[in-house]
């Protein structure tokens, strides 16, 4: 284990040593100091990010899918990110999947070891049917989980597009991959807790890779996730708000288009700027690939 003394999320930080004699304001400005360093740590990693967003973009419009893998609090925030994508964006379920290792039940709580399980990567893999084509996200803090690095060189073996994502210089565990993005964020408040600094670095990127990739397909108009299917009370007020804005109808002859629309926003604000039947609409976003502004401009 003494190996892994290297490891940045593995180093002490200095500005921390105290910290058990701090008062909590104390505590909580220095978490705060060191969590304004992290945006900037991500944007240096702009260029690996912006490479992986043009390779899930070309995976999902060639009908392959995006799977997200990782151990503990990297596998989670994986799941996290793949669970949002169908209410957010009103996408298959299977265009983004999250892996955890150990199961769903390692959402819940700690499943002892099964980082370590490099075989059950490939299992969990082949169960998912990941071909080539797919594209998979291994996320590792610390680039020290067999079972990520198990699974992106079984990817990298079958054709897949392989993306390390890391919070340190390099991976502990290196594989063969296409990428790596790596957001080396310094040692963490409490020694190794990869959950604070490397954990909101993680989300941070996973957020700009779904999100990005979601508006290169189409999924948003302006700066609005008109893509969205009214399925609750939440989502039909913000629905009617959106007709409302772009098209100048009155909340009533907002929410009768919606309903019309079979609750697509996007086909609803389609039938209004075009003047158009719900079958229509459908059809002009169709020979638009989903994209709204070629349509209503």
């Amino acid at each position: 284990m003494s190996e892994r003394r290297h490891l940045t999320t593995e180093q002490p930080n200095p500005l921390s040593d105290s910290i058990d004699d701090f008062s909590v304001r104390e505590i909580l400005d220095l978490i705060n100091r060191e969590d304004q360093a992290v945006a900037q740590k991500v944007r240096e990693a702009l260029p690996e990010i912006k490479d992986t967003v043009e390779l899930t973009t070309s995976a999902l419009r060639n009908g392959n899918r995006v799977f997200y893998l990782g151990a503990g609090t990297s596998g989670r925030l994986g799941v996290l990110d793949a669970s949002e994508m169908p209410p957010t964006f009103s996408v298959p379920p299977s265009w983004f999947t999250g892996i955890i290792a150990g199961g769903d039940e390692a959402l819940r709580k700690s499943i002892e070891g099964a980082e370590d399980k490099a075989d059950a990567a490939i299992e969990d893999l082949t169960t998912h049917g990941v071909e080539a084509g797919d594209v998979i996200i291994g996320i590792s803090t610390s680039g020290a989980a067999k079972y990520v690095q198990a699974a992106l060189n079984h990817g990298h073996e079958i054709g897949s597009k392989t993306i390390y994502l890391t919070c340190t210089a390099k991976p502990f565990y290196p594989a063969n991959v296409d990428l790596i993005i790596s957001v080396d964020v310094g040692p963490e408040i409490i020694t190794g807790s990869t959950r604070m600094k490397a954990g909101t670095a993680t989300k941070m990127v996973l957020n700009m890779i779904s999100t990005a990739t979601m508006i290169r397909l189409g999924k948003v108009y302006s700066n609005l996730m008109v893509d969205l299917m009214a399925v609750n009370e939440k989502l039909v007020d913000r629905g009617i708000r959106i007709i409302q804005d772009f098209t100048n109808l009155d909340i009533e002859n907002s929410r009768k288009i919606l309903v019309a629309a079979k609750m697509s926003v996007k086909a609803a604000l389609v039938m209004v700027k075009k003047d158009c039947d719900l079958d229509v609409a459908e059809k002009l976003l169709l020979d638009a690939n989903g994209f709204l502004r070629d349509v209503i401009n």
